[in-house]
């Protein structure tokens, strides 16, 4: 009985507003005057009269002429917020797009100009394998003298250790330039071997270069079908 109420209540109270409006809208259609009419947070019209109530100046409206249709209508003020909030977060992914897109044609005109000088400068497989041979010869001469002067430097500072231990066996005062070169030796010694590390590292770059460049080049006379694209990840919001 109590439920029946509510919904006969809230039929009435809907009932009665739609007939201040359309009254509202009869007796002001001679003046032309508009009326506007407010939501609430749910956005139910809630009122109507020639202006909006200071407690409802953050909500929707909507704006009708004398003869009741809607002429305008406006957004509440946290609608208004969220909507601009998209069209910021849509801006960013268009320019996101954007960029992505000139990306993409950018690496396709690279690509294009590496193609033509690849098969400008090859003319078959065989001239790549050679000139990765050369290419690989020069690195392995570099790593020979980055050893030759790495065991130098090991033996200078095992040579300045050895006569510091002489002298203090013999109890004689030990020279600071004997220190010094064992520290400048060992300090070389380091210094040769991350190099050789770093020409090991070019070494394997090299070599991977030149497959990837084999691997393309057979690709564009046709031999082998081309390698797969890895798909780029997807960005982040």
């Amino acid at each position: 009985m109590l439920e029946h109420l509510r919904v006969f209540a809230a039929a009435a109270l809907s009932i009665a507003l739609a007939a201040f409006i359309a009254g509202t809208a009869m007796a002001q259609s001679k003046g032309g005057t508009k009326i506007v009419c407010w939501k609430d947070k749910s956005g139910k019209v809630v009122g109507c009269g020639d202006r909006v109530p200071p407690e409802y100046e953050d909500s929707a409206t909507k704006v009708l002429d004398g003869r009741g249709v809607t002429r305008k209508t406006t957004e509440s003020a946290a609608d208004e917020a969220k909507r601009a909030a998209e069209d910021a977060k849509l801006g960013i992914k268009k320019e996101e797009l954007t960029r992505q897109r000139e990306e993409k044609n950018r690496l396709a005109t690279v690509q294009r100009r590496e193609d033509a000088a690849l098969l400008a400068t090859f003319s078959n497989e065989k001239e790549i394998d050679l000139k990765r041979d050369r290419d690989l010869e020069v690195v392995d001469r570099q790593i020979a003298q980055l050893q030759a002067a790495q065991h130098n430097a090991t033996e200078r500072a095992l040579d300045m250790k050895g006569r510091i231990e002489a002298g203090e066996k013999a109890k004689k005062p030990v020279s600071e330039f004997f220190k010094d070169e064992v520290a400048r030796a060992e300090s070389d010694r380091v210094r040769f071997e991350k190099g050789i590390v770093a020409k090991s590292r070019e070494k394997e770059e090299v070599s991977k270069r030149y497959a990837d460049m084999k691997q393309r080049y057979n690709e564009l006379l046709g031999t082998i079908a081309p390698a797969p694209t890895a798909t780029a990840a997807p960005a982040k919001k």
